[in-house]
């Protein structure tokens, strides 16, 4: 009896390699990506803007990376205490305006020259919904900032927007790094504020409009995260309790899919191998004094070690140094 239902999935003609950067830009289901791969040392920047929704503040954060955009006092407004970005999320807001400047711009900074010869660039799309600020000519803002519902007008992007929007973005992203390769994915996190039919309408438009890009352009892969979830899990039992976003059986599936038909096959062996490291390091010693312990810090430090010798290109400072102080 057959438990799942089947899916098709089509791996790139080249796959994610462990040397290849990788930008990660989107929804809160990006994260999961870049978090996990950036567990296994692989080259990652994720979400220099902070997480985004809709595709027009997707788009517009990649435009100002490639353009290096640093902004100025008069891009921040004060409000609630805090001075705030309509183009960054709140993890961007502080008390301090000359520090909140800094850190967005060093974001900036950090984001243009890593596209440049990023590899590839992932792009999750959480919604069509697009907030736009009623006294500031329906300037589309990335994040709301718990600023009075008034102030901002619900538009819900039409496809041939969104389309437009992304397509003009992917233009000048492949004039600025002729060599990257884009995977789009949809956010399988349901918006059930928005309304359930609001949702799957939301939804429908991101599907649509990420499919005609895909079979316009050679450059660029779909990754079913969202059918991964929606069609093929179709269970409550892989959702968080608020019934909107998947629980870690879920997101662990999703990136088991995502090895298995997006990562190249060359870098399972190190991926394996570092996260055996990394299981190590994690693990919680009762009687750390014990020769017993003593040993089992050695043979990690010098499993790292030498894993770090056959790969040069991971990263295992922090884990090297943590094996040789316990011994």
């Amino acid at each position: 009896m057959k438990l799942l239902t089947d899916i098709s999935i089509k791996s790139p003609d080249t796959r994610v390699k462990y040397t290849d950067p990788v930008m990660l830009v989107g929804s809160c289901f990006t994260e999961h990506i870049g978090d996990r791969m950036e567990e296994l040392k692989f080259e990652v920047l994720q979400n220099p803007h902070g997480i985004l929704f809709d595709p027009i503040s997707v788009c517009n954060s990649l435009v100002s990376y490639i353009e290096n955009k640093q902004y100025q006092a008069t891009d921040l407004f004060f409000h609630n205490e805090l001075w705030q970005s309509w183009a960054h999320h709140s993890r961007f807001s502080g008390i301090d305006q000359d520090a909140v400047l800094a850190n967005i711009n060093s974001s900036q900074d950090k984001a243009h020259h890593f596209l440049k010869r990023a590899g590839w660039l992932v792009i999750t799309l959480g919604s069509s919904f697009s907030y736009r600020l009623v006294d500031q000519q329906d300037l589309p803002v990335a994040n709301c900032h718990r600023a009075p519902g008034q102030w901002f007008r619900k538009h819900l992007c039409p496809i041939d927007e969104t389309v437009t929007s992304l397509d003009n973005t992917l233009y000048r992203l492949f004039h600025y790094n002729p060599d990257i390769r884009v995977i789009f994915t949809i956010s399988p996190v349901r918006h059930l504020r928005d309304g359930v039919v609001e949702n799957n309408r939301s939804k429908a438009r991101l599907i649509e409009s990420v499919h005609h890009l895909v079979n316009k352009f050679n450059r660029l892969y779909y990754f079913p995260a969202y059918e991964l979830v929606i069609d093929v899990l179709r269970d409550y039992r892989f959702y968080d309790i608020d019934l909107a976003h998947p629980n870690y059986a879920a997101t662990q599936f999703v990136l088991e899919k995502f090895r298995e038909y997006f990562i190249d096959p060359a870098a399972y062996e190190p991926m394996d191998l570092v996260q055996q490291v990394l299981t190590a390091r994690r693990h919680k010693a009762f009687q750390p004094k014990t020769n017993a312990h003593r040993q089992f810090m050695q043979s990690f430090h010098n499993k790292a070690l030498a894993l770090k010798e056959k790969y040069p290109f991971l990263d295992l400072g922090e884990e090297i140094n943590y094996f040789a102080s316990g011994y």
